[in-house]
């Protein structure tokens, strides 16, 4: 009887204490620039550009994005990149 009392005290501890030891530390460091950046100013959006892509054309935009703070205050750009399919001009 006292087991059954105690079981679902004893899984709730066992619970919450592997779902705290399993927590990732973020890490915010990257090897490609291009993709993200930390800290500073917003990088400079690039212009569309027009790409063929044989029997249609793709319209490319990119765009940088606030994507939060590290934990040291520094902020956290993203680039978003944006494809349209749009016709060829010959």
């Amino acid at each position: 009887m006292p087991l059954r009392r105690c079981l679902p005290v004893l899984l709730l501890t066992a619970l919450v204490s592997g779902c705290a030891s399993s927590t990732i530390a973020p890490s915010y460091t990257t090897d490609n620039p291009d993709v993200m950046r930390i800290g500073g100013e917003r990088p400079a959006n690039r212009d569309a550009s027009v790409e063929s892509a044989g029997s249609f054309c793709l319209e490319t935009a990119e765009r940088w994005n606030e994507h939060g703070r590290t934990p040291d205050g520094q902020t956290l750009w993203a680039k978003d990149t944006l494809r349209k399919v749009v016709p060829c001009k010959q």
